[in-house]
């Protein structure tokens, strides 16, 4: 059944823990046939599992589970502004990002898999300058809403609360004053769920990451809202 995923298995954490160690073209070459079967075959498969349990959430998040051009993130990383680093990312990832959205800055949910650990949620990583200041503006001029879900303690608990990189000062227009001036302050913008490998090598792990994104309805709610899209 295409929406039936047993969990990621040892195989799967055990190709980036070999990877960490062996960085470069020539084992990537070697063990490409390995990874395109073990790691995109299984986060294939996890997206595919999370199709319909997407839908009851938010039918404008889309799982996609193509390995290329879809939910999965490319294990190639850009080199063209860290020259000398490794070529490949020592994790698996997908995002089911916003219908309107063209890349991985558009409000999504996000999974993160590698050997020590497993983290899952969703937000809004880095968007573009227009982007960001309508989410900073809902934020001002609905403080009320965000403090609903900010002193969420249901939230609080699961996630640890909002999180994301700041700047230091107050973004220009915005009043320093403001009782959410931290969170204004954000560049981005997550509710996300830190855990162990074991919770994803699990059966019960695409119920458990659909019962995580469905908490996060809230701040995904309010950042569609406030740059103008449906939620």
């Amino acid at each position: 059944m295409a929406d039936k995923f047993e969990g990621f298995t040892d195989e799967f954490f055990a190709f980036f823990s070999e990877l960490s160690q062996n960085n470069n073209r020539v084992w990537f070459q070697a063990n490409k046939p390995r990874y395109q079967e073990t790691v995109l075959g299984q986060l294939s498969g996890f997206v595919s599992a999370m199709q319909s349990r997407l839908e009851k959430i938010s039918e404008h998040m889309v799982a996609d589970p193509r390995p290329v051009g879809g939910s999965i993130f490319r294990i190639y990383r850009d080199l063209r502004f860290a020259k000398g680093g490794n070529p490949y990312k020592e994790h698996g990832a997908c995002q089911f990002r916003h219908a309107a959205g063209k890349d991985a800055h558009a409000p999504g949910f996000y999974v993160h898999l590698e050997p020590t650990k497993v983290i899952f949620g969703g937000g809004v990583w880095l968007p573009p300058a227009p982007v960001l200041k309508k989410i900073r503006e809902g934020i001002a001029a609905k403080p009320g809403d965000w403090s609903k879900i900010t002193g969420n303690k249901k939230l609080k608990d699961l996630f640890g609360g909002v999180s994301g990189d700041s700047l230091t000062r107050p973004p220009r227009g915005f009043d320093d004053g403001h009782r959410h001036m931290a969170d204004i302050k954000r560049k981005s913008f997550f509710l996300m769920r830190h855990e162990t490998p074991e919770v994803a090598q699990s059966a019960k792990f695409v119920t458990e990451v659909a019962a995580t994104f469905r908490a996060a309805s809230p701040l995904m709610g309010f950042l569609c809202k406030a740059i103008g899209q449906p939620y």
